[in-house]
């Protein structure tokens, strides 16, 4: 595959307390659209749905990092299990394997349906994304999404330089489009973040967290747009960390690669409340998710964390 080669990086360091147990083109947008191993989904249902699982277990990997500190230069392997709710009750579940230090971020993770989910859409999948933390700001090399939704199987792998896409390969390729489809262009693809390297924020102190600072997102479809607002102060007590937190509202807006007239979107970008609870990663001026929830058409969905812990 065309594109650079991809250096695994180290990542990002972590909280307080500890308990053990070819070259992209000068800038220019490449799309790879690939050979499909399969025949492309006969509605958007099952995409949608495995994309959802990826884009909400972002979050879930980023809350390795808040469970376990490193001591300075010192990377350490972090190992951690979450899930994915529905009023209580499981959808999917998660695992991930971070390597974090105050540089750079390398994390690798997994993730299936659980629960009543298997039975309306069985999907499962690995995800991979890694880069360097630079100006205050992530920017990624690499992010990579495997799944399969049924007996579907989907690809979507990002290369990004100096903060912009240069290459985005789509196995098997998107569907052709509707009318009401918002393209995108070549400045939407420009300073621009994963969905996993988004969820990080790098700032003074927990009141500057939620600054509305907006972060654009591209996950390989859909560029848009995400703005986060303080709602309150806090305190959490999970395994792994125990002290303060910022509630963090998130206002969802999407820029280009959608459809206007799809209403789970217009739900997300009108109704939605999403609610992301950050902690500090130790001392270095990083805050990452510990908790969120994420309001959508038929109820709320909870992010949370079920194992985390330094690999020995």
């Amino acid at each position: 595959m065309d594109g650079p080669d991809v250096e695994k990086p180290l990542a990002q360091a972590a909280p307080r307390r500890l308990r053990r147990g070819g070259s992209p083109h000068n800038g220019r947008i490449r799309h790879d659209t690939g050979r499909a191993c399969v025949r492309s989904p006969d509605s958007q249902f099952e995409r949608g749905v495995a994309i959802a699982l990826f884009r909400l277990s972002a979050i879930a990997a980023i809350l390795i990092a808040v469970a376990s500190p490193a001591r300075a230069g010192e990377p350490l392997l972090y190992r951690g299990e979450f899930t994915l709710s529905y009023y209580g009750l499981p959808i999917a579940r998660a695992n991930f394997d971070s390597y974090i230090d105050s540089r750079s971020y390398s994390i690798n993770g997994s993730v299936s349906s659980a629960g009543l989910a298997v039975l309306f859409d069985d999907t499962k999948g690995t995800l991979t994304t890694s880069g360097t933390f630079r100006r205050g700001a992530t920017q990624p090399d690499r992010f990579r999404a495997d799944y399969l939704s049924g007996k579907k199987q989907t690809m979507v792998e990002l290369l990004f330089g100096n903060g912009n896409v240069t290459k985005v390969t789509n196995v098997p390729p998107l569907k052709k489009r509707r009318k009401d489809w918002v393209p995108l262009g070549d400045s939407d693809l420009k300073a621009v973040t994963d969905p996993i390297a988004a969820t990080l924020v790098q700032a003074d102190s927990l009141d500057e967290v939620c600054r509305g600072q907006t972060v654009g997102i591209f996950d390989g479809e859909m560029r848009a747009d995400l703005t986060l607002t303080q709602v309150s102060r806090g305190t959490i007590s999970v395994r792994g960390y125990d002290g303060d937190t910022v509630v963090c509202r998130m206002r969802f807006s999407p820029v280009a690669g959608y459809h206007k007239n799809r209403r789970a979107l217009e739900y997300l970008r009108t109704k939605s409340r999403i609610d992301v609870t950050f902690a500090p990663l130790g001392e270095t001026g990083v805050y990452a998710p510990v908790y969120a929830t994420v309001g959508t058409e038929v109820g709320t969905i909870t992010v949370s964390a079920r194992r985390f812990e330094v690999a020995k």
